[in-house]
């Protein structure tokens, strides 16, 4: 990933066991991480139950903001993968009760159909 593409938000694959230590705090016993994709210093995770948004703030990072949509919670998903002059992909995710999708947005197409995989295999 480049500097350029974490300053502005851009998702980018991370090794599973890495990111399974790091939120390893709030993961439910027997809780498996399948992917995760690293955002600065802030993560998207999905596991086997659901998806897990970790938020650092501040200039230390310290505080941290966690945001758990259990698969079940998901209405509908969408992932518009890059062009030719647009290079970059977006996986929006509805939730229930919320008008409004959460975006991820991935440089150059990046890991978006593994991201959409993911989801597909946990919506029924």
């Amino acid at each position: 990933m480049s500097i350029l593409s974490a300053l502005l938000g851009d998702a980018s694959s991370s090794d599973t066991e890495k990111i399974a230590k790091q939120i390893e705090a709030i993961l439910a016993p027997g809780e498996v991480v399948e992917s995760g994709y690293k955002l600065v210093r802030d993560l998207v995770v999905f596991t086997d139950r659901r998806i897990v948004f970790v938020d650092k703030q501040g200039i230390t990072g310290k505080r941290t903001t966690w945001l758990s949509i259990p698969y079940s919670g998901i209405v509908r998903f969408a992932a518009e993968t890059a062009g030719h002059f647009d290079l970059d992909s977006e996986l929006l995710i509805w939730t229930k009760g919320d008008s409004q999708p959460v975006k991820i947005d991935f440089r150059g197409g990046g890991d978006i159909l593994q991201a959409y995989r993911t989801l597909s295999g946990h919506i029924s």
